[in-house]
């Protein structure tokens, strides 16, 4: 059972070497953190894009004029609704982004040459205190695997737990996100282009009955597709209500609860490991 526990301890440490000195887990942490921390910005850039849309369309009506009757549309007021939720939703992708990064800069650490060089010397220090026989007996085994699992933890806690959530990302999230910050993108357009129409010009006092009939007839035309376009500005402001709730909720997971769950996977899984070789 020893020699058993000590080949164990052998393959971890020269496995867990390796991939340090490769850098194969830090080349694919560094490429998924980049791209999660693009994502989260361009997402918080609709975002204040958005918010900055909504505000401005608080003053702003649009005059329906059918017939010479004058109706006044206040767009801001449908997008009154939604406007809290998009400031919250904005600062909820500052928080995002500002986690990101941080990773990012935990990455640059945990891969620097000296972690590495701990956890090669920790490993060293390991085999010797499991294979020599002047070392059996005492403490020094106990204390030298201790020593390398938080060399272990230190080096690799960062890489795994953002590999980690990326692949969960990637399977069940990424779809859902590109579409609803597409769906945001869509918004602040609809908002924008309402926004800019041009309002119907009053009939000259001039023009002769069959002009003003004319007119009359344009005005109503005109004041159908106006009424179309806040009829559909309302529809996605309803839907974009729903997608900003679900972008928070994806990047929640992404940048907050999923690393704590993977954190927490690698420290029970180093526990685990150390648990079962003590009872071998």
């Amino acid at each position: 059972m020893k020699d058993k526990r000590r080949l164990i301890w052998a393959i971890v440490a020269v496995v867990a070497s390796a991939i340090a000195f490769s850098g194969v887990a830090d080349v694919a942490s560094e490429d998924y953190a980049s791209e999660a921390f693009k994502r989260a910005l361009v997402t918080f850039a609709v975002a204040r894009t958005l918010n900055g849309v909504i505000s401005v369309a608080q003053g702003t009506e649009v005059a329906i004029e059918p017939g010479g009757v004058g109706v006044n549309f206040g767009v801001g007021q449908i997008l009154d609704p939604i406007n809290d939720l998009v400031e919250q939703f904005s600062s909820v992708m500052l928080v995002a982004a500002s986690s990101l990064g941080l990773q990012n800069v935990l990455l640059n650490i945990t891969g620097w040459w000296g972690l590495t060089a701990f956890l090669a010397v920790a490993a060293v220090f390991m085999l010797v205190a499991q294979w020599l026989p002047r070392f059996s007996g005492s403490r020094a085994p106990a204390i030298a695997v201790r020593v390398f699992l938080v060399a272990l933890f230190l080096r690799f806690a960062v890489p795994m737990l953002i590999i980690g959530t990326t692949i969960v990302f990637d399977t069940f999230l990424a779809a859902e996100q590109e579409a609803a910050t597409a769906a945001l993108e869509a918004t602040s357009g609809e908002i924008e282009e309402l926004r800019h129409d041009e309002q119907p010009t009053s009939a000259d006092v001039d023009q002769s009955l069959l002009d003003r009939l004319g007119g009359m007839i344009d005005d109503s035309v005109d004041s159908m597709n106006v009424s179309g376009r806040i009829e559909k500005l309302k529809d996605a402001a309803s839907n974009a209500s729903e997608h900003i709730v679900n972008l928070i909720v994806i990047f929640v997971l992404q940048t907050i609860i999923l690393p704590l769950v993977f954190l927490w996977l690698f420290v029970e899984g180093l526990k685990g490991l150390a648990s079962r070789t003590t009872r071998l």
